[in-house]
């Protein structure tokens, strides 16, 4: 059996309602349905749970030494260029032994942009 020790948090911004990250919770199944040889799960800024600092202590716990955050933000709002950096010095931090990347904002990648206007384009 393989030791997994890297992961993909896909950060969200979180909500009452509780369909509202389906969306994202999909997303990670697709990517565990990938066998992308990493641990995938979910985080959320706010009113969610696990918030992102919560998420990644249970991952360390588990054995991760490598952690890639992607943001689901279509816009780099506050909460990117912002809060998220603040978060992610707490982590670093307070988890001195593991390797944090925080990749751009989904809203940045061509590729997203691009699926984007083709579903504005479709007859669904």
């Amino acid at each position: 059996m393989t030791n997994i020790t890297q992961a993909i948090i896909l950060f969200g911004h979180g909500s009452r309602d509780p369909l509202w990250h389906l969306p994202i919770q999909a997303v990670a199944e697709r990517l565990l349905h990938r066998g992308t040889g990493s641990t995938i799960t979910c985080a959320y800024l706010e009113l969610t749970e696990p918030s992102l600092p919560a998420c990644a202590a249970q991952l360390v716990n588990q054995g991760i030494t490598h952690i890639k955050v992607v943001p689901m933000f279509l816009g780099v709002g506050r909460h990117a260029r912002e809060d998220l950096p603040v978060i992610m010095t707490e982590l670093k931090q307070n988890h001195p032994n593991v390797s944090f990347t925080v990749q751009a904002a989904v809203g940045e990648n061509p590729a997203v942009l691009d699926l984007l206007a083709d579903v504005a384009l479709s007859e669904r």
